[in-house]
Parts: C-alpha cells; sequence; structure tokens
C-alpha cells in the first residue's frame, strides 16, 4: 500500500506544474503576440505543451493508484508510460508548429522589429516561477521515488532554460539585431521536438522492459553480500511504471532445508527493497551443482 500512497502524493506536484503552466502560457502567448515577440510566443506554445504533459504525468499516477484486478494481476503502473508517450506525440507537433513559423520569419526578406521590453519582464518573471516549480516537483520526486514526477521536474527546469533564453533573445533584439527574437524562437522550437523525442525514447525503453545495466550491476552486489547464496546464476528487472520488478536465481546448498531456502529468498527480497526500493522480487532457488 505504500507505493500506491506515494503515488497518491505525486499527484500534488502534477497539479502545481499544471496550474503553473496554464498561467504562463496564457500570459506568455498574449503578451508575445501584443508586443510582437516570436521568442515569447513560441515559449508560450511551450508551455502549452507542457500542460499535456502535467496531465498525462496525473493520469498516469490516477491509473497506476488502481489496485490489480482479474484482467491486471500486476497492477497499472505502466499507465505512466502510455500517458508519456501520448503526450510525447503532442509535444512534437507543437513543436514542428514552432519551427515552421519561426523558420518562415527568419527566411522572409522582411525587417522584424525589436519587441517590447514587456515580453522580457515576463520572460524574466516566467524564469522565476519555472525554477520554483522545477525545486518542488525535484524533491517532491526523490522523496517518494517517482521516475515520471522526476521527468516532469526534469521538464521543468528546461522550461525556466527555456524562458531564459527567450529574455536573452528579446534584449538581444533591442540591440538592431531584431533576427535574434526569431532565431531565439527557432532554437525554442528545435528544444520542444527534442525534448519530445526524449520522453518517447525513454517511455518506449522501459515498455519493451530495456533496463539499465549499471543498475543491475547493484542488484547483483547486493545479492551477492548475502553469504548464503552459493552462485547468483542471473538477475533481470524491468520499470513498470515507478515501480521495479526484478527476477533472480541463485544457487545454494543442497542440504538446506525448504524453510532455510524461502528464508533466504525472504532475506533478498528486503535487501532490495530497502537498499533499492524494488517493489517486488521473484526469487527462483536451485541447488548447488556437485563439483565432478
Amino acid at each position: 500500500m505504500k507505493r500506491y500512497e506515494e503515488l497518491k502524493k505525486g499527484e500534488s506536484g502534477a497539479w502545481l506544474s499544471i496550474g503553473a503552466y496554464i498561467f504562463l502560457a496564457a500570459v506568455k502567448l498574449t503578451i508575445g503576440y501584443l508586443f510582437f515577440s516570436q521568442a515569447l510566443v513560441a515559449d508560450g506554445y511551450n508551455n502549452a505543451s507542457d500542460i499535456i504533459i502535467s496531465i498525462a504525468v496525473l493520469i498516469g499516477l490516477r491509473i497506476s493508484q488502481k489496485p490489480p484486478d482479474k484482467d491486471h494481476p500486476y497492477g497499472h503502473f505502466r499507465a505512466e508510460h502510455i500517458s508519456a508517450l501520448l503526450a510525447a506525440f503532442l509535444m512534437a507537433i507543437i513543436g514542428i508548429q514552432v519551427l515552421i513559423e519561426a523558420g518562415t520569419t527568419l527566411l522572409s526578406a522582411n525587417e522584424t522589429e525589436a519587441p517590447s521590453m514587456v515580453a522580457a519582464w515576463t520572460a524574466a518573471g516566467g524564469t522565476v516561477i519555472m525554477f520554483f516549480v522545477y525545486r518542488y516537483n525535484k524533491q517532491l520526486a526523490q522523496k517518494i521515488n517517482s521516475q515520471a514526477l522526476a521527468a516532469a521536474a526534469q521538464d521543468n527546469k528546461n522550461d525556466a532554460l527555456v524562458s531564459l533564453g527567450a529574455l536573452i533573445g528579446i534584449i538581444a533584439s533591442h540591440f538592431h539585431l531584431g533576427w535574434l527574437d526569431s532565431l531565439t524562437a527557432l532554437l525554442i522550437g528545435l528544444i520542444i521536438c527534442y525534448t519530445a523525442w526524449t520522453i518517447f525514447r525513454d517511455a518506449t525503453h522501459s515498455l519493451t522492459d530495456g533496463f539499465d545495466e549499471k543498475t543491475l550491476e547493484g542488484y547483483r552486489n547486493t545479492i551477492e553480500e548475502n553469504e548464503q547464496v552459493h552462485l547468483l546464476k542471473m538477475v533481470k528487472a524491468r520499470q513498470v511504471g515507478s515501480s521495479i520488478y526484478a527476477d533472480v536465481t541463485i544457487e545454494v546448498k543442497p542440504t538446506l532445508t525448504v524453510k532455510d531456502s524461502h528464508d533466504i529468498a525472504d532475506q533478498i527480497e528486503r535487501d532490495l527493497r530497502t537498499k533499492h526500493n524494488i517493489l517486488h522480487t521473484t526469487v527462483h532457488i536451485e541447488p548447488k551443482k556437485e563439483d565432478k
């Protein structure tokens, strides 16, 4: 039940992101269009796309909290990955749209006018707000060990940097370099597309049961610390939402009783849960092979 309670706590971070993004997207798009700043408009669209990500994280957290049922005996933790994939596709569409608009302006022969400093102050405010949202979600993600929320926090940090870039572009355009505003918008579009790609890559990696080899090495070291384990034959793991499931095969003395073997398996499960926060471990025990 602890894992479900942690997922519930993670909702506060998703709601905070949604509220911040709705506010910033509305303000930046309004100011950007009124004061002719393509960089700020692009930043606003970036925040609008982030609303989708935050909603996807929230939906994923909500569905993941559903307990196992007849059709889902392992629970619903993979819902986080599915929602992340949908968010990645929508983000890519928005990013491509920003690239097209910014690229068209850059390639046109028309001289672009430097946007008002109101746009610069708006970008500065967005930078500060997203930095504090990032700090909150990062700390919450570490507290509840949520990879989905950690990814959202990373996205919050990227948004703070995007707003900072928009601020720099707007200010630079006042030094008779109006095209820098459009160039900044182009770079923001690239950042949106790149973020969409990284979310897609990570989600598909988890959905196809990909797992980090260095992390597995840590699991091996923990298991091999158990003196009752004669040989660690295999350890595998997969990411299911924010949770980890592991499969372990070990060899022990053939003279051990069933109870003793069961106690060893229980100890391995506890060690992996305590040291690596693995939700569920299946331990298969085999007798030590006799030396020939």
